[in-house]
């Protein structure tokens, strides 16, 4: 009997660790400072779907936890466009980044 508890517990933990990482993914994205820290954060939480975000400045890149059956890291890119940093797959309009602060501005 304390086999099986065991075995049940351990196929629970094991389940429930693959369901969390089949939401997440590394994406590129420029950007130079807190500011944009900000700014990128806050449009891709603004996607419905989105579970949580962390972008860096050092890396150029975030981790995204999205619900795949609300979004997709598409849509999520195209936020961040819109709000004026390149991503891997989408490009922000000329208007969008030279809307950046000075500071935010990195080389396209």
């Amino acid at each position: 009997m304390k086999k099986l508890i065991i075995a049940t517990l351990a196929l629970g933990l094991s389940l429930t660790s693959f369901a969390q990482e089949k939401g997440k993914n590394t994406v590129e994205v420029k950007g130079n400072c807190e500011m944009c820290k900000k700014r990128i954060e806050k449009a891709a939480m603004g996607v419905k779907g989105v579970r949580s975000i962390d972008w860096s400045a050092d890396k150029q890149a975030m981790n995204l936890f999205i619900n795949t059956k609300k979004t997709s890291v598409l849509e999520v890119e195209k936020a961040i466009a819109k709000a004026g940093h390149d991503t891997a797959n989408v490009k922000a309009t000329k208007e969008a980044y030279d809307g950046l602060h000075s500071c935010c501005q990195y080389e396209r």
